[in-house]
């Protein structure tokens, strides 16, 4: 649990956090040598070009608009500065393009990626251009008491007067960050947290307007942060499997080109998943999977961990011999053995901490063991295809023992009888 929260707090933070903190630090006056500030004049256009060019090459529409949405809220504050007289076309402008914008972010959040040529996309779009026609609309002096609402302090005792962001449109900050970091940690979208960071720095971009900072570059810093999102988001995908969050089948198979001649493969399988699959259905074993990933991460210190398909891991130890990885291996077998899983009211897995005692009505325990089957190259003819071979062997005889073991396999050049089925990392397929 510990490794997962901190993986957790690490992708929050990187790259969104550092980013932003590189931002407040060197944007502000004064905050770079004079060399700098002629480059700095080409941020917002940087920016708008990663985040158009990429939004459009990995087909996120989330990425686009919320680019677009920085563009305008930039546009708008440049042509209109803030004026505080009453009931002034900027005053309006900068009140409803304070509000739009958090709004917007949180709404993305919950879009469905999709292309622009799509009829979803296109209708998201046609909503989105919607918007600068009611900010011109609540200009009209005919619509002050609507243009007003935005600009309310519906909260008197409570004091704004360090800001110029309105109420409304501080309190749609405050909620659009507070549910996009609960996005995240539901999700662990790095677009969620690369856009909790991005508003932040929007937020910075409106507030600093009175303190001679530029808002042009916050709002571009706003853009880079969503741009090294997504190019976060699309290496996750690529590399990473989804349902648990470990390297997947594209980092196994470089892993494994990489590895040279000496190396030790192991492959693990949790005993329980066909059986809870069976009684508890897919949902349950997934919710498994995902607790049992980062256990075997924490405990498998020398190695690596890759899940390539079904119920299995697969973990590689570099310059190691099998008898060298099987004290590590053993470790990983206890860790998961000792974990108490329980299933609360048939659909919800959680991890007791505590004793037996604390389990509820609607708790029913779900003990999981793991079998391991583990070769490596030490034999002449050891070739990858024997390795795998022979720790798919040992798993099974593993298996077939009663399970929670580890076997090892002799990985040599004989033909094997084929295991009760094939393997994942032959064959391609996915739980």
């Amino acid at each position: 649990m510990a490794y997962g929260l901190l993986r957790a707090v690490f992708t929050f933070v990187f790259p969104g956090g550092l980013l932003f903190i590189a931002a407040l630090g060197f944007l502000r006056p004064h905050g770079l040598p004079p060399w700098c500030q002629g480059p700095l004049a080409a941020l917002p256009y940087l920016a708008l070009t990663c985040g158009l060019v990429f939004g459009w090459y990995f087909a996120s529409t989330r990425m686009l608009l919320s680019v677009l949405s920085l563009t305008f809220a930039n546009q708008a504050l440049a042509t209109w500065p803030l004026d505080h007289s009453t009931a002034s076309v900027s005053q309006t402008i900068f009140a409803a393009s304070t509000f739009l914008l958090p709004v917007n972010f949180l709404a993305f959040s919950f879009v469905k990626e999709t292309t622009i040529g799509t009829l979803q996309g296109a209708v998201l779009v046609c909503l989105f251009l919607l918007q600068p026609f009611v900010v011109w609309w609540l200009c009209d002096p005919a619509q002050q008491d609507v243009a007003g609402l935005l600009q309310t302090a519906y909260v008197p005792g409570w004091s704004t007067h360090w800001t110029p962001v309105p109420q409304a449109a501080l309190l749609g900050f405050v909620c659009s960050g507070v549910m996009l970091v609960v996005r995240f940690a539901l999700h662990r979208n790095p677009m969620d947290a690369g856009a909790a960071w991005a508003l932040a720095a929007a937020f910075l971009a409106y507030d600093a307007t009175e303190l001679g900072w530029s808002p042009a570059t916050f709002f571009s810093a706003a853009g880079l942060i969503l741009f090294l999102s997504l190019v976060q988001t699309a290496y996750q995908k690529t590399y990473r499997d989804e349902l648990t969050g470990i390297p997947g089948r594209v980092a196994y198979e470089e892993a494994i080109t990489q590895l040279g001649k000496h190396y030790t493969l192991a492959v693990l399988a949790i005993d329980q998943v066909n059986a809870y699959a069976g009684t508890h259905g897919k949902p349950v074993v997934e919710q498994i999977l995902k607790l049992a990933a980062p256990k075997v991460q924490a405990a498998c210190q020398r190695g690596r961990v890759f899940r390539v398909g079904g119920e299995e891991f697969t973990l590689l130890f570099h310059q190691q011999s099998a008898v060298e990885a099987l004290v590590e291996l053993e470790s990983i077998r206890k860790s998961i053995a000792s974990a108490s899983l329980v299933l609360h009211d048939g659909r919800r897995i959680w991890e007791n901490t505590r004793d037996a005692a604390s389990l509820g009505r609607k708790d029913q325990a779900l003990p999981i063991t793991v079998s391991i089957g583990v070769a490596d190259t030490t034999a002449p003819e050891a070739t990858r295809s024997v390795v795998i071979k022979a720790a798919y062997r040992a798993l099974y005889e593993a298996k077939t023992g009663g399970g929670n073991a580890v076997k090892r396999g002799v990985a040599t050049a004989q033909t094997f009888r084929r295991p009760h089925r094939q393997s994942p990392i032959m064959s391609g397929s996915r739980y």
